[in-house]
């Protein structure tokens, strides 16, 4: 399964993920960062370090799993 990470840094200089699962692809770079800055502008999620301050990366992860019959 893919998911988009991405990750900020909160007002204790502390990395916090945001995982979501099925992006759309390909990846439109500029329309994550657009997203990202408007979490960041609407101030529209809170971590226990405190707010949101800057966006730190975006990437995509992808989990494979083989099942292995025993």
């Amino acid at each position: 399964m893919r998911k988009l990470e991405l990750k900020f840094l909160n007002e204790e200089n502390k990395t916090v993920t945001i995982s979501l699962d099925s992006p759309v692809e390909p990846v439109d770079a500029p329309a994550v960062s657009a997203a990202m800055d408007q979490v960041l502008d609407q101030q529209a999620l809170l971590s226990s370090g405190g707010e949101l301050v800057s966006k730190k990366s975006a990437r995509i992860v992808d989990r494979q799993v083989t099942d292995i019959n025993i």
